[in-house]
């Protein structure tokens, strides 16, 4: 089923796959009216109402007052109201009777939608890592040195590689990361890329690249291979909910190489497309239980594993997928497990 990558506020819909329940659960305490503040994200706003936050597709309402009720934006004020005996959150309108000496055309001319999850926490990692065949990489050209003989290059300084440009003009600068197996299987997942830079191509002489750094995150050094920039589209507009298969796997790295793994960390899956993970779907993250001996017979026990987290998948591959860790009631840590939420 091809799921729908949305930057709106969708009309009522109802998700099917495993686990989905009937109707979403109504937070304890929710607010009856909520207007949207600078920061704010379907996520955290959704969490206000629901107590899966990942259920506000089955709430919003479309109010056709409303010239646009697709979107929302900071200022806007949203209601729970019952549709047919159902709870439904709809965009209002100023209360009748009340004069606003304000203009009615937005004080901003240009206004973004409030998005879904915050998006800075995964823009910069989205523009710096990828996964790579490994044989892509291999066959990639590579730096050679920079002018002048220089072994170490940055932004402003011509560099030469060895390869074919294939007439891209404008190449990224790449660099061997870490190869990822699965943890149980061994199977190989995938290799991953880091970016440390881009360039324009300057000419393409036989075989010798001539390449000038127009930006640099890190110094550009002999062996360095040239990509080109345009990968699989990204989207970053998700509408979360809950896979439609099944999943178990465990997380195998973090962004930063941190020990305790906590909100908004960028997690990599040993799960990906092949099992069916998409953009926007939620799972669950499950703490591996102890392991204890049993005082009377000696034995060792497992302890059963607890839910101490959520995260969203934002980006897949075939066999691995990028996840953003949206809540952790406990440090978190590498080899959890991550489930199905239901």
């Amino acid at each position: 089923m091809m799921r729908k990558l949305l930057c709106t506020v969708t009309a009522v819909l109802l998700l099917a796959g495993p686990g989905a329940q009937a109707e979403p659960e109504l937070r304890d305490g929710h607010p009856d009216r909520y207007t949207v503040v600078k920061g704010d994200t379907l996520w955290d706003i959704s969490g206000r109402f629901l107590n899966e936050p990942w259920y506000w597709p089955e709430i919003w309402q479309v109010n056709p007052q409303v010239d646009n009720p697709h979107l929302i934006y900071p200022g806007d004020t949203l209601a729970l109201v019952y549709v047919d005996g159902q709870p439904r959150i709809t965009k209002v309108q100023s209360e009748p009777g009340v004069v606003r000496l304000s203009p009615k055309v937005r004080s901003t001319p240009i206004q973004t939608p409030v998005p879904t999850i915050p998006l800075d926490a995964i823009e910069a990692f989205l523009g710096k890592t990828r996964i790579v065949a490994e044989e892509d990489l291999a066959n990639a050209p590579y730096v050679l040195q920079g002018r002048d003989g220089r072994l170490v290059s940055g932004a402003g300084d011509r560099v030469y590689a060895r390869g074919k440009s294939k007439g891209q003009k404008v190449l990224g600068v790449f660099r061997r990361s870490q190869a990822y197996y699965d943890p149980e299987t061994e199977e190989f997942l995938g290799l991953e890329a880091k970016a440390v830079g881009q360039g324009k191509v300057a000419s393409q002489d036989g075989e010798v690249i001539s390449l000038d750094l127009t930006q640099t995150q890190e110094e550009v050094v002999q062996n360095d291979r040239l990509l080109p920039t345009a990968d699989a589209p990204i989207t970053t507009n998700f509408e979360p909910s809950a896979p439609d298969e099944q999943i178990r796997g465990v997380m195998i790295a973090v962004d930063g190489g941190v020990k305790n793994i906590g909100q908004y960390d960028v997690v990599t899956l040993n799960r990906g497309a092949r099992e069916g993970l998409e953009p926007g779907d939620v799972l669950a993250v499950f703490k591996k239980g102890e392991v204890i001996r049993d005082p009377n017979t000696r034995e060792l026990v497992e302890l059963p594993s607890e839910r101490a987290g959520l995260l969203m998948v934002f980006q897949t591959y075939e066999k691995l997928s990028y996840g953003l860790v949206l809540k952790a009631t406990r440090p978190l840590a590498l080899l959890d497990e991550v489930r199905n939420p239901n």
